[in-house]
């Protein structure tokens, strides 16, 4: 286990300097017209991405047998925040997703997917045969994900909600829940959740504009039709690095949920490429974890983990390259700083703990044997 750490640092780390580069050179030209100095948005970054290694530092020292403990007070606590988040905090892009605490924006939607999986993991272990069982083991989680997706979506923050419901009903599958209460359960959700959706006219907008791009050659919005023009300019081998021309204002939020374009145009196709295998590798990680994990609680968490950061990270190339509607994922550990990458190096933080527990419980066996 302990070279599967150290290869999982190696990717985190390296995809967390790949971007600190490409938040630079994406964000040099708007930092130097907007703030008047091109290091401005790229320190606000490296400060981020240190802080951030921080916290996954301390969140691999905590047992994560903690989580279970406290994971339904701590789910309380931010189900309360997105309740606030909703009703009081000021709308940005025609979405309430955030809370101002001076020196950074936080997100309660990025942290309540994280606590959500840490109890929903702790309810399956402790119902075991009854998580098959509708009336007594799968209405309780059911309930948790419809109240948690429900605020996130009325945002609007589809996106989010989607990985929400999503992960968690793989979760609960695996966790051995009967298929039929999955499959009706995400069917309704899902209904309802396009017709709320279709409610607001910040998200029926994009979700209008993707389906659009289906009947001519219109993209669904300017920010995709630029990322596909910084994707195809990069062409096999790219553009080299620092010579992008979509960081020059022409794709708006190029260093944030768009980076991938510009991850396209500086390093091509098989850039790209390289960096979804590099998530793909992780993920992959992440489950033989998971797999030698001594308990369920363990494993359900592991995997809920892993599978949230291959997710979001396809999730964000599919954006990028018009496959889905515009959404407000983030590239896991290169998109600039802020409540997503913090939370995603405290999620590996945990998978590292869970892995540094397993083989601590593996010496005391042998220990014991000898």
């Amino acid at each position: 286990m302990k070279i599967l750490v150290r290869i999982l640092l190696a990717i985190v780390l390296s995809l967390m300097v790949l971007g600190a580069i490409l938040v630079f050179t994406a964000s040099s030209t708007y930092s130097e017209v907007r703030f008047d100095n091109i290091y401005f948005l790229f320190k606000s970054h490296i400060s981020k991405m240190i802080f951030a290694i921080l916290v996954g530092i301390v969140f691999s020292i905590i047992p994560y047998q903690y989580y279970n403990k406290y994971s339904k007070q701590a789910l309380l606590f931010v189900i309360v925040l997105l309740i606030f988040t909703v009703l009081l905090a000021p709308k940005y892009k025609g979405a309430a997703r955030w809370i101002d605490l001076g020196i950074i924006q936080f997100q309660p939607s990025e942290l309540v997917k994280l606590v959500l999986f840490m109890h929903i993991a702790g309810l399956i272990e402790r119902k075991g045969k009854l998580i098959e069982d509708f009336k007594n083991g799968f209405k309780y989680p059911l309930i948790l994900i419809i109240a948690v997706a429900g605020l996130v979506v009325i945002q609007p923050n589809l996106s989010t909600a989607m990985i929400i419901v999503f992960t968690s009903f793989i979760l609960l599958y695996i966790g051995g829940a009967k298929l039929k209460h999955i499959v009706a359960s995400l069917g309704v959700l899902s209904l309802a959740g396009i017709s709320l959706m279709m409610l607001f006219s910040h998200s029926r907008s994009r979700i209008l504009g993707f389906i659009s791009s289906f009947n001519g050659n219109n993209e669904p919005n300017i920010q995709v039709l630029q990322a596909k023009i910084g994707l195809g300019s990069g062409g096999l081998f790219g553009v080299g690095v620092g010579a992008s021309r979509q960081s020059d204002l022409f794709l708006p939020e190029s260093y944030g949920d768009f980076i991938f374009s510009i991850l396209g145009e500086q390093f091509g196709f098989l850039g790209a490429t390289v960096v979804l295998l590099l998530f793909f590798t992780l993920f992959n990680i992440g489950i033989i974890i998971a797999k030698k994990s001594d308990n369920q609680y363990g494993q359900l968490l592991a995997f809920a983990i892993s599978f949230n950061i291959i997710i979001s990270a396809f999730l964000n190339a599919s954006v990028v390259t018009g496959l889905m509607p515009t959404t407000g994922i983030t590239l896991p550990f290169i998109s600039f700083g802020g409540t997503s990458i913090i939370l995603f190096c405290a999620s590996v933080g945990i998978l590292i703990n869970i892995a540094n527990q397993g083989n601590k419980d593996k010496t005391v066996r042998v220990s014991t044997i000898d």
